[in-house]
């Protein structure tokens, strides 16, 4: 396995622009002190304000726009082609969708985007949010650990660059896949911060000994007295 730069996304969950903007600004490495790497725009966002806000409010930042797309194939590939216009560096599509959506996605991205700008194509194996109780009752009788090891060899096999996985699922995806998927996780809580609605964490520096690529952290950034200072925190704590 070689070695890897864990980086931070700081997550922009607001339906505010203004709001949203300030984040980004706020949270960037300035003046010496470090910062977040990338932006996330989400559902939340999307959804209120419109692909063209999404655009103006990542502004130069490297843009994780995880909307999850889910759908048949065609519809899939057809939504990425809209998306283009936000100019994103990663992208997100469920796992879960099946290899022939997983392939028209790939397909959509290396058709819509030019070469040099082809966001990484992300598919979300199983939320942060869920735990076994919640998975089964889904109809899915693995464990969390078992059904992301079988996503993600599947999404991977259909073309995916990487996935999004729980910080608890990057040993046996690194075990099975090594290092060619890109692993972002969500479900990052630094030390003694509130877990929320997440059931999977790990802090960022947990995070980044596993594997991770890139962490993303919202709300322990956003609703910090100083966000700022929160994200120049977890920024040199996975800087080591």
């Amino acid at each position: 396995m070689t070695a890897r730069r864990t980086r931070l996304i700081v997550a922009l969950d607001t339906k505010d622009a203004a709001q949203a903007r300030a984040w980004r600004i706020r949270t960037a490495a300035s003046d010496g002190r470090p910062g977040a790497d990338a932006v996330k725009l989400g559902l939340e966002f999307t959804y209120a304000r419109g692909l063209d806000a999404v655009r103006e409010v990542a502004g130069d930042r490297p843009l994780f726009l995880d909307l999850k797309l889910h759908d048949i194939p065609n519809t899939v590939a057809s939504a990425i082609g809209s998306l283009a216009a936000t100019r994103p560096a990663m992208l997100t599509i469920h796992a879960s969708g099946g290899h022939a959506m997983i392939a028209a996605a790939r397909a959509a991205v290396d058709d819509a985007f030019p070469v040099d700008a082809r966001p990484i194509l992300l598919a979300v194996t199983v939320l942060t949010s869920m735990d076994a109780e919640a998975l089964h009752e889904t109809g899915v009788s693995d464990t969390p650990r078992g059904q992301v090891v079988r996503l993600g060899a599947l999404a991977m096999a259909a073309g995916a660059d990487g996935l999004v996985c729980s910080s608890h699922e990057i040993a046996p995806l690194r075990d099975r896949l090594s290092d060619r998927p890109v692993l972002v996780v969500p479900g990052i809580r630094p030390a003694g911060a509130a877990a929320g609605d997440q059931k999977r964490i790990m802090t960022p520096a947990q995070a980044s000994r596993a594997g991770a690529d890139w962490i993303v952290v919202g709300r322990p950034i956003t609703t910090a007295a100083d966000p700022a200072a929160a994200a120049a925190a977890i920024a040199a704590e996975l800087a080591g």
